[in-house]
């Protein structure tokens, strides 16, 4: 199924995980995908979707740059790339995140700017940058992620949380702008999802929770998850696809948790 076909779409954070498998899914589906990180590997990312696209005669195209999310320069200039190499922008994915854990009192003033200047700032600018192309166009899809932490804080990661429920307030203060001009504005809260950051949070959180050995935070805390395992980055591409798809026409302003059931609500 190529529900996508003459379509572009836009990802940040989509050299690894989450980003690239949400890349990968639109590829599959017929679009042309701009990726961007901060990160060297996306062109790496890029030459793999390349390689797809020929192995299965897809219709997309791919680019890739390095991005700076926080910077509005870079963000507009991003932007206005992929138009000029695409033509159109149909879809924008705010992946871009990072995620620092420490003790309040040991949570500097720098920590906490970076993360929300990332996690937050990063999305307002991607949006921003997109919608000027999107409302000439009269339709569009932003899909921005967020994270369970937007539903819920946890113990000590207060910037991460203060950056993710900011993402779902922009997000509906986003779509009730734009509804009328053929856009939707919509958020994702994954869950355990079985990534670099999960690893990345599975030793420091178990640090400070206890004497935890590598993985077994990670597997006493999915223990609580309904469905008993992590989520895989393919299945938040999944709903990213299903909301940017046309049986998602009538859905704007909304966070959807992916997570197993972990958070019910």
């Amino acid at each position: 199924m190529r529900r996508f076909e003459g379509q572009t779409a836009v990802l940040t954070g989509a050299d690894r995980g989450i980003g690239l498998a949400i890349a990968t899914r639109f590829v599959e589906e017929g679009a042309s995908v701009a990726l961007a990180s901060n990160r060297p590997e996306v062109h790496e990312a890029a030459a793999a979707l390349e390689s797809l696209i020929e192995e299965q005669s897809l219709p997309g195209r791919v680019m890739a740059v390095r991005l700076d999310v926080t910077s509005a320069e870079e963000v507009n200039a991003f932007y206005a790339g992929v138009i000029e190499r695409f033509g159109r922008i149909d879809i924008s994915v705010q992946n871009a995140g990072i995620i620092t854990i420490a003790p309040l009192e040991e949570l500097s003033e720098e920590a906490w700017r970076r993360v929300l200047d990332v996690n937050t700032t990063g999305v307002f600018l991607c949006c921003k940058a997109a919608l000027h192309y999107m409302k000439s166009a009269g339709h569009g899809r932003l899909i921005n992620m967020a994270s369970g932490q937007a539903r819920q804080g946890f113990i000590y990661t207060p910037h991460y949380a203060a950056s993710k429920f900011g993402v779902l307030g922009l997000t509906q203060s986003l779509a009730r702008e734009f509804a009328s001009a053929g856009i939707t504005v919509n958020a994702i809260c994954p869950g355990i999802v079985e990534t670099d950051m999960w690893q990345y949070n599975d030793h420091h959180w178990g640090q400070l929770l206890g004497d935890y050995g590598p993985g077994e935070l990670i597997r006493e805390w999915v223990a609580g998850v309904p469905m008993k395992r992590a989520a895989q980055p393919r299945e938040i591409a999944g709903t990213a696809a299903f909301l940017a798809s046309r049986d998602a026409d009538y859905i704007t302003g909304q966070a959807i948790n992916v997570d197993g059931g972990l958070i019910m609500s």
